[in-house]
């Protein structure tokens, strides 16, 4: 199986964490503005990592896989 290029590979997160990092923000960005920064971020990523990991990047894996093997 060939290597995807990283440039691509690098997309294809951006894509996916970019609406999920915003739609958090306007989710839960007021309860989480009172916290300290470490704390805001440990949250974020609590729940960010997990969903890139099993959903959304398996999900963008499928949709861009000709793309991402070119």
């Amino acid at each position: 199986m060939k290597q995807v290029p990283k440039w691509k590979f690098a997309v294809m997160v951006w894509i996916a964490i970019f609406p999920s990092i915003t739609f958090l923000q306007i989710l839960i960005g007021k309860q989480l503005l009172e916290l300290p920064i470490p704390l805001r971020s440990l949250i974020l990523t609590v729940i960010l990592v997990p969903l890139m990991v099993f959903v959304l990047l398996p999900i963008l894996r499928k949709f861009l896989g000709s793309w991402l093997n070119k």
